[in-house]
């Protein structure tokens, strides 16, 4: 593994933006204990519905809220309305982080009785923290799929691939890699190009692929868009109409926790998914699955690529790497950050996408 100063990404260890979680199925009232940025959290849904995400610790005398089972505080529910309490004491904090209650004692609560409350949101069937190591607000919105809540559309549920230890900027290569997708997944690529416009990162494709599409069917044709850091949307046309639903998240500096799910359209039409639809939906995910899975495990086991040997034909490596720098320095710089960034590119050798399908879109060589 190799960290964010070694790949001279800026001043901050963990990036600012909007990062999966959890998946919010698996958010209920039995305290949850994750670890993302470097540091322990206790996730929970509270009696109202409501998701907490607080800081692990307790104040008092630094007990983990969520790793715990055997104490009667864990036995009975840690979580009451929508507050939890610590399982050593039971002092009870509420979702703002601030300790409403010691249950002993006849003093006034220590202002300093308080563990950090995130900002969370549930979006696409998952729970997404906003991050930020200057502590602002959230400065951009979690991209939609408008499908979503279409019941037309059959959507999986998402894969658990767990942790891997590479760093995120490995993982970020992938939009710009334009010369991995033959070797790695067996595609035709008949055109490519990246689109950088602000915090959001576009490639457009389209070919052949060994597995999403049939020999002699459509053309596969890809637009995968990070909306920030870390959550990426490819929508699909080919086989079948669908989308790619991708987030990874910081778990220390130099390793990541990563999801996978997607959705796709009924084919016959419906205005409701069969059951025939969400077992081929799920077949689909499989298969899309196994392609992704190429990639993830050449990123388990390469070492870091701190300073690539880049050559004309690979892709707009550099520009990626710029692009994801304004996520780990101060907002006040990234105006900076972008000055060279923002743009449409299409590597040497390759043809963009206005050149194969006619769309309109300035290119520039990478």
């Amino acid at each position: 593994m190799a960290t964010s100063k070694e790949y001279g990404l800026g001043t901050f260890d963990f990036p600012r933006g909007w990062f999966m979680v959890a998946v919010s199925s698996k958010v209920g009232n039995t305290p949850l204990a994750v670890r993302f940025f470097g540091q322990d959290f206790a996730l929970y849904r509270g009696k109202s519905g409501r998701v907490v995400l607080l800081d692990a610790y307790c104040p008092h005398m630094g007990t983990h809220l969520a790793r715990n089972t055997t104490s009667y505080v864990a036995q009975d529910g840690a979580v009451e309305d929508d507050c939890i309490r610590c399982p050593y004491h039971a002092w009870r904090f509420g979702p703002d982080g601030k300790c409403n209650e010691i249950p002993y004692g006849s003093g006034p609560i220590p202002p300093a009785a308080k563990v950090k409350s995130w900002t969370v949101q549930e979006h696409l069937g998952a729970v997404f923290v906003w991050h930020d190591p200057e502590g602002g607000e959230p400065d951009y919105e979690l991209a939609n799929i408008p499908e979503f809540d279409d019941p037309s559309w059959a959507i999986g549920e998402y894969d658990d691939l767990g942790i891997v230890n590479c760093h995120t900027q490995e993982i970020m290569d992938n939009i710009t890699d334009v010369a991995h997708f033959g070797p790695v997944h067996g595609s035709l690529t008949k055109y490519f190009e990246n689109e950088f416009k602000d915090h959001v990162v576009t490639q457009r494709m389209g070919g052949g692929h060994r597995t999403l599409v049939t020999e002699g069917g459509a053309m596969l044709e890809t637009e995968a868009v990070y909306t920030g850091p870390s959550l990426l949307i490819t929508k699909m046309l080919g086989m079948h109409e669908s989308y790619i639903i991708i987030a990874h998240t910081p778990v220390d500096d130099g390793s990541a926790y990563v999801w996978h799910n997607l959705m796709v359209k009924s084919p016959t039409g419906a205005a409701v998914a069969t059951d025939a639809d969400r077992e081929g939906a799920r077949q689909y995910q499989a298969m899309a699955l196994a392609a992704f899975a190429q990639d993830f495990e050449v990123w388990k086991h390469k070492k870091p690529c701190l300073k690539g040997l880049f050559v004309q034909g690979d892709g707009p490596f550099n520009k990626q790497r710029e692009w994801y720098r304004q996520f780990y320095n101060p907002r006040a710089q990234r105006a900076e950050l972008l000055k060279n960034v923002n743009g449409v590119y299409v590597a040497k050798g390759m043809r963009g996408k206005q050149a194969v399908v006619g769309t309109p879109s300035a290119t520039a060589d990478a």
